[in-house]
């Protein structure tokens, strides 16, 4: 009995020193583990930043495009750029183009004593037809800070109504302000309740609300009578556009009247005969302002089914004519086709421009206005079709017309050194009419398959002919001969795959 009881008080000392050294081979105990929370003061997909008081979100989407003589965003054959989708219809034009692109974008919002302290950011990584095998493309569309009512940073235009482009896969429904990519400002926004807001901002005109401004004294290329492009004689940034906007938003309806005030500036006057060109001594016109207004009406819930929304928008505009026609929209539209009883071709070259002066002149401010609606139905829960359409009127006054033409007078060398002829009328005033539907599928949350087409129409008012002599061709790969001056017909498609994330 002795020995057993010697056994088992051995085997308990033996167990008590293995389980003190075991103890003392323990780390010390962690802390404990601060796992992420959600935030539930700004909506769905908030985290708070652990060992902050600061919310987080973090979004994006992946997108496939293919577009149908067409450019990205479904860009309309209009043009000689954008990876050579363009309107000569030569062997060099893309029947068609790619893009992939992976959106990223992050929202903080932090609560503080001046109200909630918002950053965001949202960037692409993207590419395209044209760039190499492994190459592409990085852009930020908006990154700015909001802090007590300002916003400061690449955001929305104050100018802009909220519905733009939502309803359409194109950028380039022209019309009104569309500018999904965001302009540099400081604004200030009023929250006056019901649903009642306004905003005042300064904003950054250097590229995104600059037409051209031509000196109609300069001698005209060649390729300007087949594209609309002319020299731009714009001088440096002095003013900011000044814009501001008044807002009504209802369970039924939203409602915006905006405007903005836009310095037009031009650079020095040319010289005459062999003088310098652009230079301090020769002066230049007074700056004028110009300006754009804008009244746009979104109606929701409409009794054609539930969401269902038809969204109307007018601007007028003098001498500030990116307000009507912006964004990534360029500020010349030409485009060929074989269609021609007078010529090797028919053709149409029209011009943006904020103004037009010659030297010793002043600046005659371009004016134009522009019409553009929306109607959006739900056929069910994973169904949805718009319809949309446009019509942009720009004129130049009768001086600004003249000096234009001028410029392009019946027979006179280039300054290429290729020799134009010119018959019939010429008249710079243009118009653009579009119309085009796009039909989207969401078979699951957040994945979509939509596919657009679009038919745009150049209404040019020349008439006659031109004819190109010499060793240089028009633009492109075409010949030298005859080109019929002739309205112009568009269509095109975009094919589009989205999952947001």
């Amino acid at each position: 009995m002795s020995k057993i009881k010697s056994l088992i008080l051995g085997s308990a000392a033996v167990i008590a020193a293995s389980a003190g050294a075991q103890a003392a081979d323990l780390p010390v105990k962690a802390k404990a583990v601060q796992y992420v929370k959600i935030c539930s003061l700004y909506g769905a997909g908030f985290y708070y930043i652990p060992g902050t008081d600061t919310c987080i979100k973090l979004g994006g989407y992946v997108q496939a495009d293919y577009n149908i003589n067409a450019g990205n965003y479904n860009k309309p054959a209009w043009d000689e750029g954008g990876f050579r989708a363009n309107g000569t219809g030569s062997r060099d034009s893309d029947a068609y183009t790619t893009r992939a692109r992976v959106n990223f974008n992050v929202d903080t919002r932090t609560a503080t004593e001046y109200g909630v302290v918002r950053t965001y950011w949202s960037s692409n990584f993207e590419h395209s037809t044209g760039f190499g095998p492994s190459s592409g493309n990085l852009t930020m569309d908006y990154g700015f800070i909001q802090f007590a009512g300002f916003t400061l940073g690449k955001a929305v235009s104050s100018f802009q109504t909220p519905w733009a482009s939502y309803a359409n896969n194109t950028s380039f429904l022209i019309g009104a302000s569309d500018d999904l990519t965001g302009i540099t400002q400081i604004a200030y926004t009023w929250q006056f309740g019901n649903g009642v807001s306004a905003q005042v901002s300064l904003e950054d005109n250097r590229v995104i609300n600059r037409a051209q401004l031509i000196n109609a004294s300069a001698s005209i290329t060649n390729a300007n009578i087949f594209t609309g492009v002319y020299s731009n004689n714009y001088a440096g940034n002095q003013v900011p556009d000044i814009v501001g906007n008044i807002k009504v938003d209802q369970a039924a309806f939203t409602a915006q009247v905006s405007a903005a005030a836009h310095q037009v500036n031009a650079n020095y006057y040319y010289g005459a005969g062999t003088a310098p060109l652009n230079v301090e001594t020769n002066g230049h016109p007074d700056d004028k302002w110009g300006f754009a207004v804008t009244g746009g009406l979104q109606l929701k819930n409409l009794p054609t089914g539930a969401g269902d929304t038809l969204s109307l928008d007018a601007t007028y505009a003098n001498g500030a004519m990116k307000y009507l026609i912006s964004g990534v929209t360029g500020t010349s539209f030409d485009h060929f086709s074989g269609n021609s009883a007078l010529g090797y071709n028919s053709f149409a070259a029209l011009a943006l421009a904020d103004g037009v002066y010659t030297t010793g002149g002043g600046i005659d401010l371009t004016s134009g206005w522009g019409f553009r609606g929306v109607f959006n139905h739900n056929w069910s829960p994973t169904w949805q079709t718009s319809v949309f359409g446009s019509y942009t009127k720009i004129d130049y006054n009768g001086t600004a017309s003249a000096n234009l033409c001028g410029m392009t007078a019946a027979t006179g060398a280039t300054t290429g050194g290729t020799a134009v002829t010119r018959t019939g009328t010429c008249n710079p005033d243009f118009a653009i009419a579009q119309v085009g539907t796009r039909t989207a599928w969401t078979p699951v949350r957040n994945l979509t398959f939509s596919g657009e087409v679009l038919y745009s129409y150049l209404d040019q008012n020349n008439s006659g002919t031109v004819t190109s002599l010499g060793a240089s061709n028009p633009v492109g790969f075409k010949p030298a001969g005859v080109y019929e001056y002739k309205d112009q017909g568009i269509w095109s498609g975009n094919l589009r795959v989205r999952r947001t994330f």
